[in-house]
């Protein structure tokens, strides 16, 4: 029976792998990206202001990561542009998101059990690009974990890390809200999901990758529908960082005690200046003559 089940499991997973993502969840991605998108303050009123703008950020959120990733494997950033059933798949996306009458797309794809499923899709097709940017570069450099762990880790944050240039697009500028100052929960999860699929790809974990794809697929649907659900923003890492950190890299309150000391003793020697040094033998003497002669005066 547990020989069964696990052929089942087997057989799910590898079905669940070779499931095409072209083009309903394709279409989810582009919905939840370009949602965020409106989301941001002032997005609206830049789609009627200047719609070209608004355009290359919502291609900008929508093919972001395939930008980020040929550059890091010095391939054209403009490649995937080619792709013309996705790029007017986004564009139509991005239409009735922002210039739909009435805003009925709109009101239909943010209605939250809707949005939810959305969201599930959009994980999909996270994972799916995190697996496919590690043996992307593991094609190109058989030994460079590095270079896998980088390329699958921009795959899946999508547009997050270049922020900074799509704000610069709608004319923000927040060099404090630069996401690897700052990681959300898709970034972080990114990560450490790049580096499990680059120890399966260098066989120094084991698993198959349809196995992988699977049980990472359904840990990031479950904790991104739950945070969307609840307009969570607190990551499920947490309280594991709150432990290893401080442990291997020491904790904030620490260093924050001890530079409030070195400005607290800088302060007191500026507050106590050091005593003028004493006059010589020889100083003391004119001293006293040149009185003598005043007196005399």
């Amino acid at each position: 029976m547990e020989l069964a089940g696990a052929l089942q499991l087997g057989e799910l997973a590898a079905a669940f792998a070779a499931l095409p993502v072209f083009p309903l969840f394709d279409t989810a991605y582009f919905i939840v990206s370009v949602l965020y998108l409106k989301y941001e303050p002032g997005a609206v009123e830049m789609s009627r202001r200047s719609p070209f703008a608004s355009w290359l950020c919502a291609m900008l959120h929508c093919f972001g990561s395939y930008i980020l990733a040929d550059l890091l494997l010095g391939e054209s950033p403009i490649d995937y542009f080619s792709n013309n059933s996705s790029v007017i798949l986004a564009t139509a996306v991005w239409y009735l998101i922002f210039f739909c009458p009435m805003n009925l797309f709109y009101k239909c794809v943010s209605f939250l059990p809707m949005k939810l499923i959305f969201v599930a899709m959009k994980e999909v097709v996270r994972v799916r690009k995190i697996a496919a940017g590690v043996h992307h570069a593991h094609h190109r450099y058989h030994h460079g974990w590095f270079i896998m762990m980088a390329t699958g880790w921009v795959k899946g944050s999508g547009v997050a890390l270049m922020s900074n240039f799509e704000q610069l697009l709608r004319g923000v500028w927040k060099p404090e809200s630069n996401e690897i100052l700052r990681m959300s929960f898709p970034t972080k999860a990114s990560l450490y999901g790049t580096v499990l699929f680059t120890l399966q790809q260098t066989h120094w974990l084991p698993i198959s990758e349809a196995n992988l794809i699977f049980f990472f697929t359904m840990f990031m649907i479950v904790c991104k529908v739950f945070m969307t659900a609840t307009h969570s923003h607190a990551s499920p890492f947490a309280p594991v960082e709150s432990f290893i950190c401080p442990v291997f890299f020491g904790s904030v309150s620490s260093g924050h005690t001890s530079h409030h000391h070195d400005q607290h003793a800088a302060s007191h020697e500026v507050s106590h200046p050091p005593p003028p040094p004493a006059k010589s033998k020889e100083e003391l003497n004119e001293g006293t003559r040149k009185r003598k002669a005043k007196k005399a005066e």
